[in-house]
């Protein structure tokens, strides 16, 4: 979804004639005012039809109660719409209830139903084919139901019929040529997920009456000459053929066909995502004319735009977004500098791969509304004429490489409320241009270069206005006014990774979101008590310098979703009101001077995904109901605290658990046996509820705050901060405690497992022996225990292990062959007197006997794969040359003949040598 998109909706809808049911029904049976004297009750026969009708079907939200046997008139029952002077049903309308079951043939009894909606409901199963006997319908709509299936062919005998949609299902097979029939219909979309295809395209030329068509993802690949039969369609006002394989299409038109002028009538156009290159502009002409006024071709691949669409003087959207191929820019702005330019409001192109810049010629587009171009690979500097465009409201160009002046002259830029320009190069210097910025609703400045300090006066431009403000990763310095009345309502503030500094202003009660993370922030967070109105979803205050307690008026706060206050220097117990925070999925606490107990309160927040507790002082023993309550649960981080007691065996009760770190405390006794039961670990897959999501900001304006769950991990001796890739770790940390006792081999389960590390405990007895059965172990530390006997061979099976540490136990004997186990270095089998072999130095008995053996073995072995090779080497070169001899009579003949003469020419030589050499003896 992009930016432009809610304020071109009621375009949209003006161009898509949904035509309503007064529209398209006129029958004789009279209106519906039900205060009329005369009106006449539902009939008997059609009362019983729909309880039929309903006794089968699930109904979540009780849609249907007012459907009861004691509730005589059914023409007042919810969804029923009877004629008032003879009582028959003539509607049935039920779309978007969530009903389920299927759709029962006691509807046949409502022999004068002319209008069925059921969309957006649960009917699973294929369309009943009796609809087709239901041949007074003129309006059908059974979209997003949830149908399979193949279309039933008796739906081409409703002839009455005006509205037909059935869409958004899963149906597959051949729409019905007899479809055709529906000489009367006006609106037609059969939308697909499934797998239809058109067989024969000509059944559309008789739907003469056809103003609406929509075909997205139905199969057109051997339609030829279905342009022709688009045009023939003379009332055609929206057409929609989104991804139909129309680039398989070998003749899309015929060769009678008057490319030279154009007479369609249509003005909505939508081809996209359907493989298309510029060849396509051929057959594109004829149905373009100055009626149009939406084209949409995004998702091919075309390389550029033909001139002719710079003459559609009724154009105003033009969608051009995710093109594969390269186009100048320049020259798409110059195809388009006809009359088009005058007319057109919306240019909608992300993700295309245009070269060059924006130049002088934006200024030709003066009705241009909507210029959203991010993500399209620009580069160079963007002209200033872009700022005298006087009535562009929604500026894009973010993730481009483009250069914004530093200084504008002449703005008119007045009207913009939404202008995002991420990731292009708008610093060093904060922008004075923004002054001129007058009606700004969204800001987006975020990674722009900008190293300065924000003037105060900027803070104040947009009283009460202002609905999201980005300015994230930039350099930008200096102190925070209050910011309380400075937006308006369910707004988003992100300031993050700048170099901001003193105490946190006042912000506005209503937030939505608010990130200050990763700067120079000091003082308190008593600020949150103000954030009274209980709509904020995100809090992020971390990597900061903040100081103080945790402010008991967390009960504000009941939708919060994540809390972020790690890396500061907050102290104090948890206050009880964080157990308000029933909707909470993140609390990240990381590496504060927090203290005390857990709060009971805590367990309240059954909707936490990610516990993240870590190097803090908090003490006592680990909860049993972070087990017990907290059963959505897949990150929990205790590190680096003062808690005491055993592991609580309530933890095997988290299913979705992939990453456990108890590590740095003062835990003891044994490694609870049902840890090897932890579901995540034992199967592959990952954690569903995994916290990564995006909060809406607006209704109006498409902004949204993301936020990707991460955690500080001991990895392979190092802390890393995991982000994003947190979903793929899955890990138990129980390290650097007092645990005692054997490894549960019920561990050895945990075949997903992918880091174990249990060093630094006083474990002891043996290393599992089917410790090799976790194959998927990357890191395996199991150092500075009391571990006794070998390293089991199966370890040898452990072939993705890179960080591997044994040092400082008991074991002995060989250490077992494998390429992984020999290429760690010796020291990570330090501190074991008995192990011996490779990559120690320490030879195991009776290795000096056979050191000689491998060496004699070896020279036989490559003396033995001489010969082998030798032997080989000779037999194909003869069966080659003797194949050739064989199969090649031609070749044949004249080798033999060679031979022959071969043979010839040395006898004589040696004939004519002896001859010589008797008549030299003789002299």
């Amino acid at each position: 979804m992009n930016p432009c998109l809610f304020i071109i909706l009621s375009f949209l809808l003006l161009l898509f004639p949904t035509a309503t049911a007064s529209q398209l029904i006129t029958v004789g049976e009279g209106g519906d005012d039900r205060n009329d004297a005369n009106m006449k009750k539902c009939l008997d026969k059609e009362r019983d039809a729909l309880l039929l009708f309903k006794a089968p079907l699930h109904d979540p939200y009780d849609t249907l109660s007012t459907w009861t046997a004691d509730q005589h008139d059914c023409c007042n029952w919810s969804g029923i719409t009877c004629s008032n002077q003879t009582g028959h049903v003539t509607k049935l309308e039920l779309f978007g209830h969530g009903l389920g079951g299927e759709i029962s043939h006691s509807l046949l009894n409502l022999t004068y139903l002319n209008h069925l909606h059921l969309s957006g409901n649960s009917f699973h199963g294929t369309i009943p084919t009796f609809i087709g006997s239901m041949t007074r319908l003129r309006y059908i709509d059974l979209s997003d139901d949830y149908h399979n299936g193949t279309i039933p062919r008796s739906i081409g005998s409703l002839t009455e019929l005006r509205h037909l949609d059935l869409s958004y299902n899963s149906l597959y097979g051949t729409i019905p040529p007899e479809f055709g029939n529906l000489t009367n219909l006006q609106y037609l979309n059969l939308e697909s997920h499934g797998g239809c295809r058109v067989e024969k395209v000509e059944w559309l030329s008789h739907l003469s009456h056809l103003e609406v068509l929509g075909m997205d993802g139905i199969s057109l690949a051997k339609q030829n000459h279905w342009v022709d039969v688009v045009l023939s369609l003379r009332k055609l006002s929206h057409l929609s053929l989104n991804g139909c394989e129309l680039s398989q299409v070998m003749y899309p038109y015929s060769s009678f066909l008057n490319s030279s002028s154009s007479s369609s009538s249509i003005e909505f156009l939508s081809l996209q995502s359907n493989n298309l290159t510029s060849s396509m502009y051929r057959w594109l002409f004829p149905l373009t004319s100055n009626s149009l006024q939406f084209l949409h071709l995004s998702g091919n691949m075309l390389d550029g735009i033909p001139k002719y669409l710079g003459n559609l003087c009724n154009l105003k959207t033009f969608y051009f977004s995710d093109n594969s191929a390269a186009v100048k820019f320049p020259d798409f702005l110059n195809n388009l500098s006809g009359c088009t330019s005058l007319s057109l409001q919306y240019l909608i192109a992300p993700g295309s791969q245009f070269t060059g810049s924006l130049l002088d010629d934006i200024q030709r587009f003066s009705s241009l509304n909507c210029l959203y171009l991010a993500a399209s690979h620009l580069n160079g500097s963007i002209s200033e004429k872009l700022w005298e465009l006087p009535i562009l409201e929604i500026l894009d160009v973010s993730y481009n490489d483009l250069t914004i002046p530093s200084t504008i002259h002449n703005s008119s830029l007045s009207y913009v409320n939404l202008f995002d320009m991420r990731s292009c190069k708008v610093g060093p210097q904060f922008p004075k241009w923004i002054k001129t910025l007058k009606n700004l609703t969204s800001l987006d400045l975020s990674n722009t270069g900008i190293s300065d300090t924000a003037p105060l006066d900027f803070w104040a431009m947009w009283p009460s206005r202002l609905i999201y403000m980005n300015l994230s990763s930039n350099n930008i310095s200096g102190m925070i006014p209050d910011l309380s009345s400075n937006f308006a309502k369910k707004s988003a503030i992100d300031l993050s990774s700048n170099t901001f500094h003193g105490p946190i202003p006042n912000v506005p009660s209503t937030l939505l979101s608010l990130n200050l993370s990763r700067n120079k922030f000091s003082g308190g967070i008593s600020f949150i008590c103000q954030i009274v109105d209980g709509l904020l979803y995100f809090l992020d205050l971390s990597h900061n310098s903040l100081s103080g307690q945790l402010p008991d008026c967390l009960w504000h706060l009941k939708q919060l979703k994540v809390l972020n206050l790690g890396h500061n220097n907050l102290f104090g117990r948890l206050p009880p009101s964080i157990g308000s925070l029933i909707e909470l999925e993140a609390l990240y606490l990381f590496k504060n001077d927090l203290s005390g107990e857990l709060p009971l309160s805590l367990k309240n927040c059954t909707s936490l995904i990610s516990l993240n507790l870590g190097a803090n002082k908090f003490s006592g023993t680990v909860p049993v109901w972070i087990g017990e309550n907290l059963s959505r649960l897949y990150v929990v981080i205790l590190r680096s605290n003062n808690f005491f007691g055993t592991i609580p065996v309530q933890l095997c009760q988290l299913a979705n658990l992939q990453i456990l770190d108890l590590s740095m405390n003062n835990l003891h006794g044994t490694i609870p046996s049902c840890l090897g039961n932890l579901t995540s670990m034992v199967e592959e897959g990952f954690s569903q509820d995994e916290l990564y999501y995006t909060i809406g900001i607006s209704e109006n304006i498409d902004e949204t705050q993301t936020y990707v769950d991460h955690a500080m991990i001991e990895w392979q001796g190092d802390e890393l901060e995991f982000f994003g890739s947190l979903r793929l770790l899955k890990s138990i940390d129980l390290s650097s405690n007092n645990l005692t006792g054997q490894i549960p081999y019920e561990i050895t389960n945990l075949h997903d497992l992918i880091a174990l590390n249990l060093s630094k405990n006083a474990l002891s007895g043996e290393i599992p022996e089917k410790i090799g059965g976790m194959k998927k172990l990357l890191t395996l530390d199991l150092s500075r225990n009391n571990f006794s006997r070998r390293i089991p061979s199966s370890m040898s099976q452990m072939t993705l292990l890179n960080d591997l540490d044994v040092s400082f136990n008991s074991l002995s004997g060989r250490i077992p062959s494998s390429t992984q186990l020999q290429s760690f270095e010796a020291s990570r089998y330090d501190g074991n007197t008995q192990l011996c072999g490779p990559p120690l130095t320490k030879k195991c008995p009776g290795d000096e006997e056979s050191e000689l053996l491998p060496i004699i073995g070896e020279i036989d072995e490559v003396e033995r794969w001489f010969y082998i090779g030798g032997g080989m080497g000779f037999a194909t070169g003869f069966w080659i040359a003797c194949g050739a001899l064989l199969l090649n009579r031609r070749g044949r003949h004249p080798f033999f003949r060679f031979c022959d003469s071969f043979k010839d020419w040395i006898y004589v030589k040696v004939v004519v040598f002896i001859s010589s050499l008797q008549k030299a003896r003789q002299t």
